[in-house]
């Protein structure tokens, strides 16, 4: 595949995703980018040479600032930050998470809030600091990342899928409540994307198969799929669809479920 969809809806527009630097967060910036999106992002390592690469690519600098997200105080003045620089924000991406493998049994109250402090709390305070922007603004969307892995009820990291589940109930419910100030919230559940990480942590022939055979489409998925989704969810074309859960995971939960 060599060309994307446009959508024209986002040129210009103010978007703010988290962890945008790495992995599934970079692609996002590189799709939002080029889609003529002002983008800006957050990350906890520096990002300069990346900043410096999508410039090249696109003719225009994300604005990386320099974040951890479980400081709140921090993540609300990035996003000030961001609105300052680029206008009100209005579409946010929550896509930093830390899926850390973990046994049950060895999980103590400090692994446990650290990891919903990551993969849960930052995402309702963004959440929060966002939405009287967008109130302001006439409206907005927020894609919040989830995971297939709670619905297939996955062992090994319980902590990372408490916060998936637990990220889904959140959207809807803020749906719900912002829908009439015209904010749409939905979550994106994606299945095994094969980033770097994935390929030199687990990404092993054995697993690769065994997953396989567990989606309907016999095809890996790759950032781009995900990047596809996410731009779909942020642009008007999707301007009906709130409170809901995508998944884009090659149909592994219509099997599983």
């Amino acid at each position: 595949m060599t060309s994307f969809a446009t959508f024209h809806d986002l040129k210009d527009a103010s978007i703010f995703i988290t962890g945008g630097g790495s992995g599934i967060g970079a692609a996002l910036t590189d799709g939002f980018l080029g889609q003529g999106a002002k983008v800006a992002f957050v990350g906890r390592t520096d990002a300069s040479g990346f900043v410096t690469a999508m410039e090249a690519k696109h003719g225009t600098a994300p604005l990386f600032i320099q974040c951890d997200i479980t400081d709140t105080t921090a993540l609300q003045v990035a996003i000030s930050q961001s609105a300052k620089a680029h206008g009100p924000i209005t579409v946010l991406v929550n896509n930093a998470a830390n899926d850390k493998r973990h046994a049950a049994l060895d999980v103590d109250p400090e692994f446990w809030n650290w990891s919903t402090s990551i993969n849960l709390d930052a995402y309702f305070f963004a959440c929060q600091a966002v939405i009287p922007g967008m109130k302001q603004a006439g409206g907005g969307a927020i894609i919040n990342f989830s995971s297939i892995s709670y619905m297939m009820g996955n062992a090994g990291y319980v902590a990372y899928t408490t916060a998936n589940a637990g990220i889904t109930g959140m959207t809807r419910c803020l749906a719900r409540e912002f829908g009439p100030d015209n904010i749409r919230l939905n979550a994106l559940a994606p299945g095994w994307v094969l980033t770097t990480k994935q390929k030199d942590l687990w990404a092993d022939p054995a697993s690769l198969a065994a997953h396989l055979e567990k989606q309907c489409l016999k095809e890996h998925l790759v950032e781009q799929d995900v990047v596809d989704a996410t731009l779909f969810l942020a642009s008007n074309t999707s301007r009906m669809m709130t409170g809901q859960t995508l998944a884009v995971d090659g149909g592994v939960v219509t099997v599983a479920a």
